[in-house]
């Protein structure tokens, strides 16, 4: 297959520092997409892809996958897309089209599993797939996402990851009108789960172990915030919650936000603690609760997701950096030194 190299910004090694990389993307294909980056996000994933934390990391690791840009090539079968269209490219760049998720539009738990933006085989140069932190991307149609007019493209790019991954669970239990929602963690997936059940109709209470954040909370759009280690504000709101979504990394109490919950009330993780997160039988049985989890959207939903937050004007809180500014971000990321995520300017790659 045919070859164009370009610049990126990657790693060689666990160890090593992201720094300049040249890349070789294929030229695009019947039904493919070539599209100049514009915009992408960084996202916890990256750092741990790029660090070899989660040991399946296939080196050399370009990671990004918020990724916004314009079309500048198409295939000659392409329909539905046009050269200078602002689209989107989120975490799944291609399934197996057959399996009867794929089918239903589920192409996230794709059975022999979906091919991600990076880290995954890539069968068209049999290597492997190489992410945002690019000039360009090659990507067939059918995982190119539209981006509605009216929001700023750099503050999109991270509804492509964090944006679907609270939309989705938050769409999954019908959160809405009349629907008590609480969301534990202020962070780059919490600030987004608040705006969107906000924008759902929900009253939602976000839950914080930091005083300081309150008053972000309520600019986010909380209507109640809670400080978790405060008993008798927890106390509060003891069985009267429909939906939590989890959206914190560290270890946590999850037997306290289970006992806020109504009958037939669910949890939902969106984050994945690296320790184990115990759980009694009797947090659960008494009110025929659900303790559940959650990754992103399929394609038609992540559209959906983005076609939602152009109704409501909801795009994330953002810090745009330069691409030579990525091992900073990284440091900062890990010591949740941003509000609420990063977005680089690929512009930035030129230098």
């Amino acid at each position: 297959m045919e070859t164009i190299q370009i610049k990126a910004f990657g790693t060689e090694a666990a160890e090593a520092s992201l720094a300049p990389l040249r890349i070789d993307r294929r030229k695009p294909t019947a039904h493919d997409v070539e599209i100049e980056i514009l915009y992408c996000g960084v996202c916890h994933s990256d750092l741990h892809t790029a660090r070899g934390e989660w040991g399946n990391t296939i080196y050399p690791c370009v990671p990004g996958h918020e990724i916004v840009g314009k079309i500048v090539k198409i295939g000659d079968q392409v329909k539905n897309l046009r050269v200078g269209d602002t689209v989107g490219v989120g975490c799944i760049v291609d399934s197996c089209h057959e399996c009867d998720y794929c089918k239903e539009g589920l192409e996230q738990y794709c059975e022999p599993g979906m091919t991600w933006t990076y880290n995954s085989p890539d069968e068209h140069l049999n290597t492997h797939t190489l992410g945002g932190y690019a000039e360009r991307i090659v990507v067939d149609e059918r995982y190119v996402l539209r981006i509605p007019e009216n929001l700023d493209l750099a503050a999109v790019a991270p509804l492509l990851c964090a944006g679907i991954t609270t939309y989705s669970p938050l769409q999954h239990w019908k959160v809405g009108p009349g629907k008590k929602v609480g969301v534990v963690g202020i962070g780059g997936l919490g600030h987004m789960a608040i705006k969107i059940a906000k924008a759902m109709g929900a009253t939602v209470i976000a839950f914080t172990t930091s005083e300081g954040k309150f008053v972000e909370a309520a600019r986010l759009g909380a209507d109640k915030v809670v400080l978790s280690t405060d008993e008798a504000q927890m106390a509060a709101y003891q069985g009267k919650l429909h939906f939590i979504l989890d959206a914190v990394s560290a270890e946590h109490d999850i037997n306290a936000y289970l006992g806020l919950l109504r009958v037939d009330g669910s949890l939902a993780l969106v984050r994945a603690p690296a320790e184990l997160l115990p759980v009694s039988a009797f947090s659960l049985i008494p009110g025929r609760k659900s303790f559940a989890g959650s990754m992103i959207g399929g394609i038609a939903e992540t559209q959906e997701m983005l076609d939602f937050c152009g109704q409501h004007n909801i795009v994330s809180d953002i810090e745009i950096i330069d691409i030579q500014q990525i091992n900073e971000a990284y440091e900062r990321l890990l010591k949740g030194d941003v509000k609420y995520r990063f977005v680089i300017n690929m512009a930035s790659l030129k230098k």
